[in-house]
């Protein structure tokens, strides 16, 4: 589910290496954001509106909206869509209400 060539960006990615979502290895390739490997990887659903549990995943991308929080090695609220997979992370959905930064 990955975009391997397009007519106007260009893609360099680096090796691969796996890291982990929820505990199931998740193969990604090095520098890409946590979020286009999730979806590579057909998750779409990061985390849980806080009142109503609605699912939340991608909206902006940018690092902007609050949409994709995870919990990255025990650290919450990391923008999923703007950092960056390392060998071994351990990435989880948002739990509780955290600190909406």
């Amino acid at each position: 589910m990955r975009i391997h060539s397009h007519p106007i960006l260009e893609f360099r990615r680096g090796r691969k290496i796996t890291f982990y979502f929820e505990g199931k290895p998740i193969e990604a390739y090095e520098n890409e954001p946590i979020a286009v490997a999730l979806i590579a990887s057909g998750i779409h659903t990061f985390r849980e509106s806080l009142k109503l549990h609605r699912p939340r995943g991608l909206f902006c991308a940018i690092g902007k909206c609050s949409s994709c929080l995870v919990e990255v090695d025990g650290k919450p609220n990391v923008r999923a869509c703007i950092t960056p997979v390392r060998e071994g992370m351990k990435v989880f959905r948002q739990k509780g209400r955290g600190r909406v930064t």
